[in-house]
């Protein structure tokens, strides 16, 4: 079965997001590291928190929402080939993709803790 290529952008931005709604109703973790996301988002606003360590948090929250993302769609596309049967190369690109998204999350977590972990000690101490 062929498929046609989509015919421009907005075309593309509806598949994407799609795709992005998908994952954020399929996917429990997903919506955990949103919700994580929104109270960064918040205590960064609360603690006025500079430009530069905006643009840290940032990308360290995408990272963590794209190998979410990343980690979903091996998931699918094994149980699809798969069948949902188990085989053990299967099992362990799904734990490879899975060691991903909790690198990315640990590494978000390690900013996190250096940019908010001093301005929090000031305001309590």
């Amino acid at each position: 079965m062929k498929t046609r290529k989509n015919k421009n952008f907005f075309e593309s931005f509806k598949h994407a997001s799609e795709g992005i709604r998908t994952v954020m109703k399929e996917e429990r973790n997903m919506t955990y590291h949103v919700s994580f996301g929104l109270m960064v988002v918040l205590l960064g606003f609360l603690l006025k928190i500079s430009v530069i360590e905006w643009l840290f948090l940032l990308f360290a929250m995408s990272s963590v929402l794209v190998t979410e993302i990343i980690n979903t769609s091996f998931e699918n596309v094994i149980d699809l080939i798969t069948n949902h049967q188990y085989h053990e190369i299967a099992k362990k690109v799904k734990d490879m993709a899975a060691g991903a998204v909790l690198v990315s999350a640990i590494f978000a977590a390690i900013i996190g803790c250096l940019i908010f972990l001093p301005k929090l000690w000031d305001l309590f101490v």
